[in-house]
Order: C-alpha cells, then structure tokens, then sequence
C-alpha cells in the first residue's frame, strides 16, 4: 500500500453572503495541514471573489462557460478524498452544493467522502444525512465519523478557534484517520483495478 500523501478536497458548499461556511473550514483544514500524511485543496462553490484558504471554484451551472466546469471537474478527480462542509438550511443542504455535486459524475467514483456540518440544534446533521444517500449513487464510501457545530454561531472564538476544542478536535482526527484509511485502500485499488460501476 503506498504511504504518499493522499489527495483531499475540501468542499465549502455555502453561497450565501455572510455564511459562517468558511469558520468552519479554515478551522479544519489547520486540523488537516498538521497532519503529514494530507495534501489539501479548498474548493470554494462561492464567488472566488470571496475564497477561503487554498483557492475556490465558483459553482458549476449549465449556464457557466466551460473552463469554469472543467476546472471542477478536474479538481474533484484529482482528488482521492473529499470533507464537505455543509450547513443546514430548511432540514437540507443548499441547493448550489447539490448542482455541484451533480455537475461531475465518474470523478467521485471509489473515493470516500466524509462531512462536516454546522447549524442550529442538530449541527447539521439532516443534511449529511441526505448527502449521505446522494453520494452512494455516485459510488463513492462515506464515513461514519462526522463533526458537528450545534448552534455555530456561538461556538468560535474571534480567531476562528473552537471555545471547546479538546472534543471537535478530537472528532476531526477520529474523521480524518478512517478517511485516510480508505482513501489509500481505494487509491491503490483504483490503480491496480480501474473501477466500473
């Protein structure tokens, strides 16, 4: 099995103005670089007017211009993992990470795919669960460790740090380490055995 850093996109799936979306990944992705094992890239479905550590990539429509979408289309098959950062609006996802998603097919295909999300009481978890069922139809494993910010807003100091962190941290490295775990099984499998849904 080969021990070279893996590929990992992380997704920002919030649009909005004011979204809380890029707190919640610039947080993870400190938790990612100090790890040694990650080689991280941020793609930011916003206005890349407004980008969050590591580049963006504006959201994918029918009526963007083809370099936009081939440009995501490369990044989501280059990638051999993928944390999505979703919030939670109306007990779902939003709607932009959605055409995302479906914008690109065969690049999610045996690759595994784990969440973080935030919102109001549940933290976001209505959303990744649908995501969930999303995501199987594109052949893809997610994991089951998740982080979750309950009541967000009130959950990060001014610099962008947990006010608890000891257990979102501790929640970030379980997600991180099983999805390690697959994305280097499944990496080694792609290249040994192309995948054929």
């Amino acid at each position: 099995m080969s021990e070279s850093p893996y590929q990992l996109a992380v997704i920002l799936g919030s649009v909005r103005p004011g979204r809380f979306g890029p707190v919640v990944a610039n947080w993870l992705v400190r938790q990612v670089e100090q790890r040694g094992d990650v080689a991280v890239d941020v793609i930011d479905l916003a206005d890349p007017a407004r980008p969050v550590t590591g580049g963006s990539t504006p959201v994918v429509t029918g009526q963007d211009d083809a370099e936009k979408a081939l440009g995501f289309a490369e990044r989501i098959g280059r990638a051999d993992a993928f944390v999505v950062v979703t919030p939670e609006y109306n007990h779902g996802y939003p709607g932009e990470l959605k055409v995302a998603i479906d914008s690109v097919n065969m690049q999610w295909h045996a690759k595994p795919v784990g969440f973080v999300s935030y919102g109001g009481i549940s933290g976001g978890l209505r959303a990744v669960e649908q995501l969930r069922l999303v995501f199987a139809e594109l052949h893809t494993v997610t994991v089951r460790e998740t982080v979750s910010f309950a009541m967000c807003h009130g959950k990060f100091d001014e610099a962008g740090e947990p006010l608890e962190s000891g257990p979102v941290n501790q929640a970030a490295k379980a997600l991180l380490e099983q999805l390690g775990w697959w994305a280097r099984v499944l990496r080694d499998a792609r290249a040994n055995r192309p995948y054929g849904a």
